[in-house]
Order: structure tokens, then sequence, then C-alpha cells
């Protein structure tokens, strides 16, 4: 059995719930909510020193850490990888872009607009995170205005690992208004066979991105 430790509002979490649903495989989700420490108790570090979710455990003590290291393990041998060499190593580099590029503005706008106070030292971050993620948005939305996907030819892995926190950035206050191929990608990721959604944040964190500026 495959176990996932993992945050169900987190992005990085979500894609990983997004390939088991879409694979058809059992799995075991432990919720582990990483913003009010789980992820730090003695038990967790032992497992991850890195202190961080998701992490993926199975039964005989193996333990992978890294959300899209954890999706191209699980999506290994799957139409989820492209069978071409060229087409995955051009899924992989999706796959960089999204942890260098991508996430390190969407996904901490979100968490700044959502999980930290409005009086947050913090949220003088946002301005910078609103114009290095608008450059990213805009890079996806070349390649999208010329290919249907980011995994070679037909949707995989790179698709997943792009699409929970693009698919959630007006959270952090991004407007996809301006980028049409991205937001038809988006719906053409949503018409996928087994999809799943993201589950809405929290009610407190809903109030904190709804009072944010």
């Amino acid at each position: 059995m495959t176990t996932i430790h993992g945050y169900s509002p987190s992005g990085n979490c979500h894609k990983l719930r997004l390939l088991l649903e879409q694979l058809g495989r059992p799995y075991r989700w432990i919720e582990t909510d990483s913003s009010r420490g789980a992820t730090r108790t003695p038990d967790y570090l032992a497992k991850n020193p890195n202190g961080k979710v998701p992490m993926l455990e199975l039964d005989d003590g193996r333990v992978l850490v890294e959300s899209n290291a954890i999706l191209h393990w699980l999506a290994e041998g799957s139409g989820f990888v492209p069978d071409d060499a060229w087409q995955r190593a051009q899924a992989l580099s999706w796959m960089f872009f999204e942890q260098y590029s991508h996430e390190p503005c969407l996904a901490v706008a979100r968490f700044i607009r959502g999980w930290t106070p409005l009086d947050s030292p913090r949220r003088a971050e946002l301005p910078r995170l609103h114009e290095r993620g608008a450059q990213a948005l805009a890079v996806m939305e070349t390649h999208l205005s010329a290919h249907p996907w980011f995994t070679g030819p037909r949707y995989g892995i790179a698709d997943i690992a792009l699409f929970p926190y693009t698919d959630a950035a007006a959270d952090g206050g991004f407007d996809l208004s301006p980028y049409p191929a991205l937001r038809d990608w988006l719906a053409r990721v949503r018409a996928t066979p087994r999809f799943v959604a993201m589950p809405a944040p929290a009610p407190e964190h809903a109030a904190l991105i709804a009072a944010s500026r």
C-alpha cells in the first residue's frame, strides 16, 4: 500500500492525489497540516528531515519526498509518462520549471494571502511575486498557444504538476483573463477522466484571501 502524507489544500500534495485517482491506484492518505507544525514532529522528521509535505511512504519503510519526484515514480510505466525519451525530457523540463519558476511565485503568493495575518510583513513580497508569477504564466501561455499539453502530445505528469497552483492562481491574487490558451488548458485538464479538484481552503484561510488586496 502506498501512503501519502499530505496537506489537502496544498497544490504540491494535490498533484499526487490527482495522479493516483486517475491511475485508479489504491492509496492511503494521512492528512498532515504543515501550517500547524505537523511536519515538525520528531516522528515525521525522522522520516523526512526536510520537514515538508508531501511524503510518500511504502509498507516496507521506504520513503520518497519532493512532489515531482513522487509524481514521476508513481507514473512510471503508465501512459502519463511519454514513451519517447525526448518527450520525457521535455515533460521533465516543465516539471523543473514548475518548481523553479512557477510554484515559488504562485504558491507562495497564495500562502501569504491565505495563511498569514493581514498585517504580516511578508505581504510586502506580493508585488514582486505577482510580477514574477505573471512572467511564468506568460511562458505557459506561449507554449499552449502552439501545443495542447505540457507532456508531449498528450496529457500527463507535467500537466498534473502545473495544474493545481495554476488553477488556484486567483487565491494568490493572479488574474488569468489575459491568458486564453492557459484557461483552455485548465478546462481540458478538468475534463480528463477521474479528475478530482483540489479542496477549497478552510473558511479561515478563505476569509484571509477574500480580505487581501
